[in-house]
């Protein structure tokens, strides 16, 4: 759809439509209350006047990696630099085991020679994939060459049990076995499983246990054991005391969402080099055949040259990318599983549409003292501005997957492009050249940096910005965040400046220690929003007509608008949630081609919408069934916009559930994220569906009480899609008769939704 100015009198008139499969990636529902009724007017005081934005686009380029060369001869003899690579595989995950798996088959490819020993420590899944030889324990493995992909070749060193690989120490015992069994120069760690970000990653559910290590209260949201970033940091210290590694040349990190500010600041001590992913990470993992035969044909390379290779290398050099057998073997996996990908593809159509979701980022960690104090003084100099200006940056800056539940509004953003909007949005002298200063600072630790088109905005480095209800629970809060990223903390003011933005605690440039603030005592993003009384054409409607309905908004601060249709069964005395759909604003902001709202200035304007009774359906063409599409990510029109379905997601081999979501893109499936973590933390992984393998669609319903007042939300199971042989799109339906409440959601910049119904009885 479209928006239109249609005129200008006293109150700006604008004529809205429903942009199908955009959005702010917030929860539409409004937060609950036990006496909030379904039409609430939230009052503010004094009204917000943005800053006019400049023009002045010079303040970040996106960075431009340069390739490095396919090595083209053999090396030389004289070489005396020696490498040993550690590969620290979490595969005991029945999402994950048969991908990490043949991760190691791809190293096996390149194999070990008397300058690069590659060493691994594989834990595999019980139940899960059943292929070579379906064993279940840990092994570590001295990596020899073999061209097979589907069964390892390499020296069985130790079978060593099960063991926990989300505890500090069994890191610490590999490292320290491998360095003392394999002398080498120069010492890689590449480690590989689901990441979460700066809480940190590597879930083992078995053997199963809780980790009582740490008082952050996060620890009790994540059911399994994980090793989380101070633990990482720990272990790395531990290997620096008791071994002779003094810093690894490079650490992998081979997960998802760990390319974070928190992370590296964590890594830095301990490596001069890292590799990460802002967002997460399709299933096929890493070039490894790649970049390793780079290290075996070039030992003398630097850890420079390696790191850039991992990121120039992902996807696109991967084997299941370039070999054809491998290839087909993987379409005819996807093809069959959800459709993603006709059976016949050439490796570059393959690659391209594999990249479209990637970031992948190699930093020099040798620099980054240097970006964390020229934020210092970026986040120092943030107490200049009215904190809206900031809150509305954050609200429009590129965003990574959210790993604190479906309904929690993303939090990992792009620092780069963040940056990016507050230089844009302010004129603050003082602010913009601490801006500028940042982004030199970006510039000199990135050394190669790679993103799809359907992540613009990424400049390889992600922070985590919670908003006011994120900031003020206890699990996703500073009581969290500063024990568990503890070094970033003592060493930054981010937590300090996020302090200052939702409790007006002041700070000084000096002043670089933890900070925790329990909760927000005010909301910069929070919006003095008001939604009249919706005015309807007809109190019914037959499918293929349409009521006009018109209301008027006034206030400020307005990030996304909404539009809810619920079903009221007056039997349980609920609404159940058919459909919420973004609504387009008259204009449009850009900056580094992520796309937003842009709305009226006016103290207020009319927002005039035509209603059809329509819902949405998950489909294959055979099988259809009704779905709840929420909005996630806003794009330029709709085929760019990105919507996901809430659900579970059951693996057909062994039963295993999981909290998933299915997200789609211009119509079509284009991705499954299953979750570690059930409905509240955990990590996210994209999951390739076997045929078999089955989602049953979560509903939404909202209780009331006598007085039609909101008294709570709940969940239970819709009906189930069978993954098969044809593509999965969305569909839709007439809405069945009944009386639906359909109304305006209207999102501030917080994510705080105002929201204004009415009914219709569609007949």
């Amino acid at each position: 759809g479209c928006g239109s100015i249609v005129g200008i009198i006293i109150v700006l008139l604008v004529i809205f439509f429903v942009f199908r499969m955009c959005s702010g990636g917030s929860s539409l529902l409004p937060q609950l209350d036990q006496n909030q009724p379904l039409v609430s007017q939230p009052n503010q005081d004094d009204t917000f006047v943005p800053q006019q934005p400049t023009n002045d686009d010079t303040v970040i380029q996106p960075y431009a990696p340069i390739a490095t060369p396919w090595p083209t001869a053999l090396p030389s003899n004289n070489s005396g630099k020696t490498w040993l690579v550690m590969l620290y595989q979490n595969a005991d995950d029945n999402a994950l085991e048969r991908d990490i798996m043949i991760d190691l088959n791809e190293a096996e490819m390149i194999g070990s020679t008397d300058q690069v020993m590659i060493v691994s420590q594989l834990d595999r899944f019980r139940g899960g994939y059943s292929g070579d030889g379906d064993w279940s324990s840990t092994r570590r493995y001295l990596v020899t060459y073999d061209n097979d992909l589907n069964r390892i070749g390499s020296d069985l060193i130790a079978d060593i049990g099960e063991v926990n690989m989300g505890e500090a120490a069994t890191l610490v015992d590999f490292v320290s076995w491998a360095a003392s069994t394999y002398p080498a120069d120069n010492h890689v760690l590449i480690m590989s499983d689901h990441g979460m970000g700066w809480p940190g990653g590597w879930t083992d559910p078995a053997p199963a246990q809780r980790d009582n290590s740490s008082n952050a209260p996060l620890t009790s949201a994540i059911k399994d054991d994980i090793l989380y970033l101070n633990e990482i940091e720990n272990a790395l210290r531990q290997i620096q005391s008791s071994t002779n590694i003094d810093k690894f040349e490079l650490v992998g990190l081979d997960a998802c969402l760990m390319s974070q500010m928190e992370v590296y600041t964590a890594l830095a001590p301990y490596t001069k080099y890292a590799v990460a992913s802002e967002e997460t990470e399709p299933g096929l993992g890493w070039a490894y055949s790649a970049f390793l035969s780079l290290m075996v044909y070039n030992p003398d390379l630097s850890a420079a040259e390696l790191a850039t290779n991992i990121v120039d290398s992902y996807v696109s050099q991967d084997q299941r990318v370039v070999d054809d057998e491998a290839r087909a073997e993987f379409l005819a996996q996807n093809s069959s599983g959800g459709g993603w990908f006709v059976d016949r593809m050439s490796a570059d159509q393959l690659a391209q549409q594999l990249e479209q979701n990637i970031t992948l980022t190699a930093v020099n960690l040798e620099n980054f003292q240097g970006l964390v104090d020229s934020l210092n003084q970026f986040a120092y100099q943030l107490q200049r501005l009215d904190q809206r200006v900031v809150a509305q940056a954050r609200s429009y800056t590129q965003s990574y997957t959210s790993i604190f539940g479906s309904n929690a509004p993303p939090s990992f953003i792009d620092l780069g492009h963040f940056i990016q909007l507050v230089y844009k949005n302010t004129n603050d002298a003082n602010v913009r050249t601490a801006a500028e200063n940042v982004i030199t600072s970006l510039n000199n630790v990135i050394v190669a940096e790679k993103h799809g088109p359907a992540k613009p905005g990424s400049t390889g480095i992600a922070i985590y910005y919670p908003t006011s209800q994120l900031y003020s629970t206890a699990t996703t809060g500073m009581a969290s965040y500063t024990v568990i990223a503890d070094s970033f903390s003592r060493s930054s003011l981010w937590d300090d400046f996020l302090g200052y933005h939702y409790s007006g605690r002041n700070f000084e440039v000096t002043a670089a220690e933890p900070v925790s603030i329990a909760r927000a005592s005010q909301i910069p993003g929070l919006g003095n929003i008001q939604v009249g009384e919706i005015e309807a054409s007809a109190n019914s409607v037959t499918p293929g007509n349409y009521v006009d309905l018109s209301t008027v908004i006034t206030g400020q601060n307005i990030g996304y608008i909404y539009f809810f249709t619920g079903l009221l069964d007056e039997e349980s005395n609920s609404i159940y949630v058919a459909d919420t759909d973004y609504l387009e604003s008259p204009q449009t902001g850009q900056e580094s081609g992520v796309y937003y709202p842009i709305w009226p200035d006016a103290e207020q304007f009319r927002l005039n919408f035509e209603f059809e009774p329509i819902l949405y359906t998950i489909t294959d063409g055979s099988q259809e069934v009704l779905a709840l599409f929420n909005p996630q990510s806003y794009g330029r029109d709709a085929s760019e916009a990105v919507y996901y379905v809430d659900g579970t997601y059951t693996f057909q081999g062994t039963g295993e559930s999981r909290t998933a979501q299915l997200l789609f893109r211009d119509g079509k499936m284009f991705k499954v994220l299953t979750y570690t973590g059930g409905t509240t933390a955990g990590a996210p992984y994209e999951t390739t569906p076997n045929v078999g393998d089955t989602f049953t669609v979560s509903r939404r319903w909202m209780a009331l009480d006598a007085n039609g007042n909101v008294t709570g939300i709940s969940f239970d199971q819709g009906d189930t899609i069978t993954f098969s042989g044809s593509t999965i799109e969305w569909g839709t339906q007439y809405l069945p008769g009944g009386t639906y409440l359909v109304g305006f959601l209207v999102a501030d910049m917080d994510g705080n939704i105002t929201p204004a119904y009415t009914q219709i009885t569609v007949k």
